[in-house]
């Protein structure tokens, strides 16, 4: 290698570098694919500017449906705690496929911290092909393995009945029948993460049954 050569070599490396990091900013906060069920992965580019500040359920349960939309998903569960709102996102048979949240003041959609960008195998930022392992705990189990956590964790808690989602639950914290909070267990390995995000829940919106995307 001549000397001209070496003295170019790390400019040439980091120009790479840096046009790798613009490509990768330009993915995670653009519009997202096509029009249509987005491929794994795919999901973690939708970030949808707010329409303004979300005052109440209903405004956070418009915002995540136009949000939904774009991947022919339609709004479950709304939830509204001190950090924002959260929505459950549903697919046409109404089977869990994502959750998203909502930002209060500006009003923008994006996808869920943690489970729903790490552990789901359809939406998420992993393709299922890369994730070891199959589904192995149930619903029952997943149950069990939360409040074997939250007796380890988070004293007068227990869990509620599990949403499942591709890859992992999600289930509602109770104390005295109250939701307090909520937390995912990965139907593969039985690993439990908190939902420390939301801050102190306020109010909760149940989905139509007959609504449709």
């Amino acid at each position: 290698m001549t000397a001209l050569r070496r003295r170019w070599l790390p400019l040439a490396v980091l120009l790479v570098s840096v046009a790798a990091l613009i490509v990768s900013v330009v993915w995670v906060t653009g519009g997202g694919s096509p029009a249509g069920r987005p491929r794994a992965g795919m999901m973690t580019s939708g970030v949808m500017s707010g329409q303004g500040g979300v005052r109440d359920l209903a405004d956070a349960d418009r915002a995540a449906g136009r949000f939904a939309s774009r991947w022919g998903l339609h709004v479950g569960e709304v939830m509204r705690f001190s950090n924002g709102y959260y929505a459950e996102l549903l697919d046409s048979s109404g089977k869990g496929a994502t959750e998203v949240l909502v930002d209060p003041g500006s009003g923008v959609v994006r996808l869920e911290f943690g489970p729903a960008m790490m552990w789901n195998t359809t939406y998420g930022m992993m393709p299922a092909a890369a994730r070891p392992g199959a589904v192995k705990i149930g619903p029952r189990q997943a149950v069990r393995v939360a409040d074997r956590w939250l007796r380890e964790h988070h004293t007068g808690l227990r869990a509620a009945e599990p949403d499942p989602f591709p890859g992992y639950y999600t289930l509602h914290t109770l104390r005295e029948g109250h939701v307090v909070g909520m937390l995912s267990v990965n139907a593969t390995t039985g690993n439990v993460w908190y939902h420390t995000w939301h801050g102190r829940f306020l109010q909760m919106q149940e989905p139509p049954t007959s609504r449709k995307p």
